[in-house]
């Protein structure tokens, strides 16, 4: 039986993005395994039938040492278990786990580039010595003779090629992780006031400041219109919104926030508009659920989120850190009933034809499958 190893930094993570994914290839035959950090979802992984390997990975890679202990735990986990394919997704997985399947001889290797990070993400100004490295651990990760790389969006694709880290035979577009149809399901909006919601990460660079000015420049608009924040501080990343910030939103009243929550898909079904602000990303999950519950979005013109939409048929794009046109943008679709349900009823068509989990997954089964097939022509 042909052996298929997944390297996420978190599991949980891993059980919202990946997890649909190690079970069509279990249907498919894969022996699967998942290596992630330890955590409390690390039992919910073991309780689908896959077999999980905890690995040191920190979060903030400030600590050389412990960087180095985290490629070489996976050298070691890679050389015990001797996968046939390795799926890295994330960026520490995908820098990590490249350099050490190529060290550890795994026959075939498949990155998943969900975004690039903030260091690809700041203007250029002179020598970037932090960029250099990125470009350089990128080389040396997908460099691997036999492999593929998964972007979501072209920007990233561009980034990468235009620095000489892929070949050209190596690149696989596929829009997302993809969406449960069945579970995310478009509902006929609300006759309530609308409602403006977003979910995510509280990030700064999710765009949740922007969010949050926003719904204060539009708080007297006679629509009613209320906007919802849905998401939790990050401690582990820099660029989290601190847990007293949240509270000092909550008590203003501005936006109301509902804290971390599992029904997303009810929530997207009880708003009008879902709301990503966010300064770049791979292709945004949050955008793909809102189009497969059938609701407008409102989004900024950056890689990633541009890519998630039809510009001016399933949403509109706003330029990026700007409160004021994302104030505006929602506040017409909020006044725009019949443009707002038009939007939504493309955005499921969109979901329907580009995002079904079930199509996304038999892509990632046919790449394991390759690259097993090739190894073994190879050998």
């Amino acid at each position: 039986m042909r052996c298929l190893l997944f390297v996420v930094n978190n599991p949980a993570f891993f059980l919202s993005h990946r997890l649909p994914l190690a079970i069509a290839a279990k249907n498919a035959g894969f022996d699967v395994h998942v290596a992630t950090m330890d955590g409390p979802s690390v039992s919910d992984i073991a309780a689908q039938g896959l077999v999980h390997h905890v690995i040191p990975m920190s979060r903030s890679g400030k600590n050389p040492l412990k960087e180095m202990h985290s490629i070489y735990a996976l050298w070691r986990l890679f050389r015990q278990l001797r996968p046939d394919v390795v799926h890295a997704a994330t960026i520490k997985p995908v820098l990590y786990g490249g350099i050490a399947a190529r060290l550890a001889g795994v026959p075939g290797y498949l990155a998943a580039v969900s975004g690039l990070g903030f260091i690809f993400m700041r203007p250029r100004q002179g020598f970037d010595f932090l960029r250099m490295a990125a470009t350089f651990l990128y080389r040396l990760a997908l460099g691997h003779p036999n492999s593929r790389v998964i972007f979501q969006n072209s920007s990233d694709c561009d980034v990468l090629r235009k620095a000489g880290v892929i070949r050209a035979e190596q690149v696989v577009m596929i829009r997302g992780s993809g969406v449960d149809l069945d579970a995310f399901r478009a509902v006929p909006e609300s006759a309530e006031p609308p409602v403006a919601i977003m979910a995510a990460r509280l990030l700064t660079d999710k765009g949740v400041n922007e969010f949050v000015e926003a719904a204060g420049l539009t708080a007297n608009d006679h629509s009613g219109l209320r906007w919802k924040l849905v998401g939790s501080p990050d401690p582990g990343n820099p660029a989290s919104i601190t847990p007293d910030q949240v509270a000092q939103w909550a008590r203003e009243g501005v936006v109301e926030c509902l804290g971390e929550r599992r029904d997303v898909a009810r929530l997207y079904q009880q708003a009008h508009i879902v709301v990503l602000p966010s300064y770049r990303e791979g292709l945004p999950k949050s955008l793909v659920e809102a189009a497969a519950c059938g609701r407008a979005v409102v989004t900024t013109d950056v890689p990633g989120c541009r890519d998630a939409i039809t510009p001016g048929v399933t949403g509109l794009l706003v330029p990026v850190r700007d409160a004021q046109a994302l104030a505006d943008a929602v506040v017409s679709l909020a006044h725009d009933h019949v443009r707002r349900r038009d939007m939504g009823r493309a955005g499921r068509e969109l979901a329907e034809r580009e995002f079904d989990i079930r199509q996304i997954a038999q892509k990632h089964v046919s790449l394991y499958t390759e690259l097993a097939d090739q190894a073994k022509t190879a050998f």
